[in-house]
This record gives C-alpha cells, sequence and structure tokens, in this order.
C-alpha cells in the first residue's frame, strides 16, 4: 500500500455549492487533490444553513448536510465583486489544475472568470461548469435543485403508485448520485488527456442530461412507443417483488423473487403457508399475473414475522431480502460497522462528529477522509499569505476591508 495519495499534487479551485458540485469535488479531496472551497463572508454555501444541526443550534459552520459533503476540503472567503477579490481569485487559479463550478449559465463570465478569463493566467487548466438545462437551449437559464432536475428528467414521474401523485426518491438524488460521479469521470478523464497533451479542455455538464440517463429503459419504451407509467414497487419479471409489513410499527421486509427455486426457498421459509400451493403461482409467468393477489398473501404471513430475521432467514436460503432500516439502524448496521464503514472526525466547532467512509477502496492507493469540513473561511489567511504570496500587511488590510476573511 502507497503513502501517496493518487490525486497528490492536484489542486482544484472549487466554487461549487449546494449538492451536485460539492459531491463531485469531495472525492477528489479524499484521494489527495487539495481542494480549496471558495465562498463569501456575506453568500455562503447554501447548506450550511439546512439541517441538521449539531446539537440542533444552527450556525454556517454546525451543518451535518455541509459537512458529509465537504470533508478533507480547504475554505477560503473572497468577495469576488470586488476587483481585488476577483484578482485573487484569478492568482489562485493560476496555481490550480482545476476550476469547478455549478453556478447559472454566465455567473462566472459576469465574475471575470470565465473560460476564457482563466486560460489567460492558466492555459492549460481543466475548466468544469454544471449548468442545470446546459449553456444553450430554450430553457438555459432556468434555475433549479435536485428535486427540480429530477422533475424534470423523468425520475419523478416514475416514482409512487400509478394511481398516486409521484413521490420523488427522498432525497435530492441527482445531487447525490449521477451528476457529482458524471462530471468526475469527465474531469479526471480530462486530466489523462492533459497529461497526454498538455492542454487545456472545458467540460460542460448539463445536471438534466445527466439525470436522464437514470431512466433510461423509460426513455427506450417511450421512443417504441410504449407508455410506461409509474408501478410502485411492481418489477416487470419479479413477484413477489415489493416491501412487505413485519412486526412492530413501521417496520418492513424488501423481497425479491425472480426465479422458480427462489419462490420455493421463499414459500419453506414462510412455513409453506396454504395459499403458496395454489398451482397458477408454480412459474414465474404465474405469479406474475396474479402479483396483487400474491402480494396481499406474502403481505399476511409476514406480518407475523421480525423483519431482521426474516431477512436473514430469506437471505440464508437464497432469496435476496433485506429489513427496510432507517438511519439509526444504518448507523448500528453490523455489516458497516464490521468494514468500518463510519468514521469519526474531530470538527472545530461540532466536535466529535460521524462521516461516511469512502465506498470503493483502491488496494494500492487508497483514499482517506484527510480531515472535517472546514469552517468557514478557516484557510483564508494560509491560502492568501503561503500561496497567494500576499504579505500580512497586505492580508490584514484587505480583510479590514472585507476582500478576504
Amino acid at each position: 500500500m502507497s503513502s501517496r495519495l493518487p490525486l497528490d499534487g492536484v489542486r482544484v479551485a472549487d466554487f461549487t455549492w449546494v449538492g451536485a458540485g460539492p459531491f463531485l469535488t469531495k472525492p477528489l479531496a479524499d484521494h489527495g487533490a487539495d481542494v480549496i472551497k471558495i465562498e463569501s463572508r456575506t453568500r455562503t454555501d447554501p447548506i450550511r444553513s439546512m439541517a441538521p444541526f449539531r446539537d440542533g443550534r444552527p450556525g454556517v459552520n454546525r451543518s451535518g448536510y455541509f459537512a458529509n459533503r465537504n470533508t478533507s476540503k480547504r475554505s477560503i472567503c473572497l468577495d469576488l465583486k470586488d476587483t481585488r477579490g476577483k484578482d485573487l481569485a484569478l492568482e489562485l487559479i493560476a496555481q490550480s489544475d482545476i476550476v469547478a463550478s455549478n453556478f447559472t449559465p454566465g455567473t462566472m463570465d459576469r465574475l471575470g472568470l470565465g473560460y476564457k478569463d482563466v486560460l489567460e493566467v492558466r492555459p492549460d487548466v481543466i475548466y468544469l461548469e454544471m449548468p442545470m438545462q446546459g449553456n444553450a437551449g430554450p430553457h438555459r437559464d432556468f434555475r433549479g435543485y435536485g428535486l427540480t432536475i429530477a422533475a424534470a428528467g423523468g425520475l419523478l414521474g416514475l416514482t409512487g403508485h400509478p394511481d398516486r401523485p409521484p413521490v420523488g426518491t427522498g432525497t435530492n438524488y441527482p445531487d447525490h448520485v449521477p451528476n457529482p460521479l458524471h462530471a468526475a469521470v469527465a474531469v479526471l478523464a480530462a486530466l489523462r488527456r492533459r497529461r497526454r497533451t498538455g492542454e487545456s479542455q472545458y467540460i460542460e455538464l448539463a445536471q438534466l442530461e445527466s439525470t436522464t440517463n437514470v431512466i433510461g429503459p423509460a426513455i427506450l419504451a417511450a421512443a417504441a412507443g410504449i407508455s410506461v407509467d409509474r408501478s410502485a414497487n411492481q418489477d416487470s419479471i419479479a413477484a413477489p417483488h415489493g416491501v412487505y409489513p413485519c412486526q412492530g410499527e413501521d417496520r418492513w421486509c424488501a423481497v425479491a423473487v425472480t426465479t422458480d427455486s427462489q419462490w420455493a426457498a421463499l414459500v419453506r421459509t414462510l412455513g409453506d403457508p396454504p395459499w403458496a400451493a395454489n398451482p397458477a403461482y408454480a412459474t414465474a409467468t404465474g405469479r406474475q399475473a396474479a402479483h396483487k393477489e400474491l402480494d396481499e398473501h406474502v403481505a399476511a404471513t409476514t406480518a407475523g414475522r421480525q423483519a431482521g430475521e426474516l431477512a436473514d432467514a430469506l437471505c440464508a436460503a437464497g432469496v435476496p431480502a433485506a429489513a427496510v432500516s432507517d438511519a439509526a439502524q444504518i448507523l448500528a448496521d453490523e455489516q458497516l460497522n464490521a468494514r468500518d464503514h463510519w468514521k469519526m472526525l474531530d470538527h472545530p466547532e461540532m466536535g466529535r462528529s460521524v462521516y461516511d467512509n469512502i465506498p470503493y477502496r483502491l488496494s494500492v492507493t487508497p483514499g482517506h477522509l484527510r480531515g472535517p469540513a472546514p469552517v468557514l473561511g478557516a484557510d483564508t489567511r494560509e491560502v492568501c499569505l503561503g500561496l497567494l504570496k500576499l504579505t500580512p500587511d497586505e492580508y490584514e488590510h484587505l480583510a479590514a476591508e472585507g476582500v478576504v476573511g
């Protein structure tokens, strides 16, 4: 195992905020990149003001949401609307390999930090923008967040029951999965090409287009003239397939039966209930045709079982199953704790706090959480004096005027 992280020596000028952008730059930081997050005292990253807050007390340095998305980074505050602040940002960019932002189209250009401006100070820069719907097209100026991107991208339209309104995914899924991960692949690909050619590259990631990848099968069906509606937990192949009630309040077990052998194992694990002898259930086609009544039978039988024990018994018998866990149960989960998934980091204001560990592990150069999320502006002085070569007097003068902080 190497002590050198795979992205050591790479610097990122990180202008991203909210979800998709910070969740892109986080794994870069966790794997060794020097990610310097740029905010201002008057306009911080909005998720600094989003719950949950440590001990229930709001504050720009107390958001668990922000903390989870921003490990291993540094934080500086610059007033980008002041020419001196913009010039400092350009000096930082001149010493950075990557510039990342996820603002509305044109924002970075108006600040004097657009791609053409940046090329003058860093000709080989990798420059990423993540506009909601792209830099061109009739909706280029539309604003949105994960919820609205999921709606525009068709994801919400497929969630829920067919006779009820869409219910969403319970979180801003595009911010957490497709958009930051597609952006990470693009950035790493551009870095690899620059290593071979020395050339800059501009990356435009339209979050709407990234999100539509999630519903690829539905898009293909629609292109073939096939209507696709919300189907709750129903699956086109598996039956029974869903979440079934268990003992206790709001306790459930998810079960997915795709083969005849799994069906036989389910029946045995449920104690060979009389309803399972129905010959219509003997084949996958029959079970699929009778999925509604089959769900009712399974639900009536599982209601008397403990969710965790039932899931364990089904898995042991070869049936895909899992107890439906809430966040507290996930924290106590035997498997996650056995694999050391949860990490405790000491935060200057929140104290000892829990963080997700990196979900993928490189055998030779594994990343790690190198530090907790940064306190707002914690590294401004260090970056300005060390990296940007301001004198202490120059720094104090700019700080007094609110240009840095």
